[in-house]
């Protein structure tokens, strides 16, 4: 067993690297969550509280794994043009602005259940800009639409999200049962979201749709589409959907060997590919799972349910788990939140806790733009483009669609089921 004889300096370590997950980073310091998380690891590490043996040992490898493979599949598919192909081809589609939008929606959603949701945003919001455009409609309506049917369509399931592959891996979820599970309370949070921005695209609207103008009066600097890459990765991913919901092979192994496939190209660099990744997230993802392993064998985990379960408040009941998970998705981010969380979900019913802790987790982010990592990519691309997207214009549908999905999400898994 691990000696920590200081727990006190984990604690303070702990609980200033939450604060910058809070923050978003620590005042008059250049840094950002991931920076927060890996110094505060180089600090448990440093001061002698955790050998480099033991620290290497509190990363959950498989998570990092399948999280990793992911980014490569999403990266291949990006790089063949496949998501930038997919927005133009929804932007030809003859339709109404509603009718439109009810499109976009389904598609994104769709997409950020298999993908990673920050991808999919990374990737499309660019070109759904100019499709806008293109079409004469203003882009802000769907640019949220964007953001929030990432963030719902990914806790579809087990691969749509960093959170959910953590929760699947850690806690070993059963893939197909925790999508049938997921599934409802998504799709009628989908329908919300459609429901909330086209009543509020019923204002503005021209009274006779605009004839759209070519692709080459707007701009559009995305990769070309190339059927040969995309197909590859589509193969990939496909077959790995059937691997997880037919074979009891291990997901991050399926995953890592769909990715060490697509990695054999002679068109893409593997340069290019690890260009791609998002390696902050997996750097973040590591440093806190020594933040918090130390933490964990100090015993203050474990006194800390203790002391709340004293209190009557358990985390293992469905109702404090619901409202713990929304309240630090808001303050510290879902993924933090989650890891926060795991010591108590793991002492209970796994796989509804587990499935309860993935959905509120990831609808929770839709409240505020720092909420998820895919509003601020949004944001930050609308912005690049020339489409300012404040904090009160995303809260005017944030704000309905987070409470509305949570309250669906609550009703369908019987939250407040009494007895």
């Amino acid at each position: 067993m691990i000696d920590f004889p200081h727990s006190g300096y984990v604690l303070a370590i702990f609980g200033i690297v939450y604060l910058g997950m809070m923050l978003g980073g620590l005042p008059r310091l250049h840094l950002d969550r991931t920076g927060v998380a890996l110094l505060g690891a180089i600090a448990i590490i440093g001061a002698g509280e955790m050998s480099t043996e033991a620290a290497a040992r509190s990363v959950h490898l498989p998570t990092i794994v399948l999280l990793f493979s992911f980014m490569v599949i999403s990266a291949q598919m990006r790089l063949g043009g496949f998501y930038a192909a997919v927005t133009r081809r929804l932007a030809d589609l003859p339709l109404g602005p509603r009718a439109w939008l009810a499109v976009v929606i389904a598609a994104v959603a769709a997409l950020s259940a298999v993908f990673t949701n920050d991808i999919i945003c990374l990737a499309m919001a660019p070109v759904l800009v100019d499709a806008c455009q293109r079409r004469r409609l203003d882009p802000v309506p769907y640019l949220l639409a964007l953001a929030c049917a990432s963030n719902i369509g990914s806790a579809a399931t087990l691969i749509g999200n960093p959170q959910n592959m953590l929760l699947g891996e850690v806690l070993g979820l059963p893939f197909g049962r925790y999508t049938l599970q997921a599934l409802p309370p998504v799709l009628a949070s989908l329908g919300l979201l459609w429901a909330l921005l086209a009543w509020q695209l019923r204002r503005g609207l021209p009274a006779v749709p605009a004839e759209p103008a070519p692709w080459s009066a707007v701009a559009h600097d995305s990769p070309d589409f190339d059927a040969w890459q995309t197909g590859k990765g589509l193969v990939v991913a496909l077959v790995l959907m059937g691997v997880f919901l037919l074979t009891g092979w291990p997901r991050d192994v399926a995953a890592l060997v769909g990715a060490g496939l697509l990695l054999l190209s002679q068109r893409f660099h593997s340069s290019r590919v690890m260009g791609q990744i998002d390696w902050e997230l997996l750097v973040l993802f590591i440093g806190l799972f020594v933040v918090n392993h130390a933490l964990e064998h100090t015993g203050l985990t474990a006194q800390a349910l203790q002391a709340l379960q004293a209190e009557g408040v358990d985390l293992r009941d469905a109702g404090w788990l619901f409202g713990a998970t929304a309240l630090l998705s808001n303050l510290v981010s879902n993924v933090p939140a989650v890891m926060l969380l795991l010591p108590a979900v793991q002492a209970g019913d796994t796989l509804a806790a587990g499935t309860l802790l993935a959905l509120v987790s990831t609808l929770a982010g839709n409240l505020l733009i720092v909420g998820s990592i895919a509003n601020i990519i949004v944001v930050d691309a609308a912005r690049r483009r020339g489409v300012q997207i404040d904090w009160l214009s995303h809260l005017r549908i944030g704000l309905p669609v987070t409470l509305g999905s949570l309250l669906i999400t609550a009703l369908w898994l019987g939250v407040w089921r009494v007895g």
